[in-house]
């Protein structure tokens, strides 16, 4: 425990302390931490892409729900 706390949370909160009577046996895997594969993030040209469409599908919306959609 103490070298948990000197390695991980002392660097961020210097004046942290833990009660060793509260201490209980025990083990935490975090699945993440190890497990995790983030998925790649979309190139701009996509993302670009995307928003174009939607703009292009969303033209003459506003005046089809307003009303003066060229009646």
């Amino acid at each position: 425990i103490e070298a948990f706390l000197c390695r991980e949370v002392l660097p961020h909160a210097p004046d942290a302390w833990f009660d060793e009577s509260s201490v209980k046996i025990g083990y935490e895997i975090s699945f993440n931490r190890y497990f995790y594969k983030p998925q790649p993030m979309r190139t701009l040209e996509e993302i670009r892409a995307d928003i174009l469409a939607v703009r292009k599908e969303s033209e003459g919306l506003l005046d089809e729900i307003v009303g003066g959609g060229g009646q």
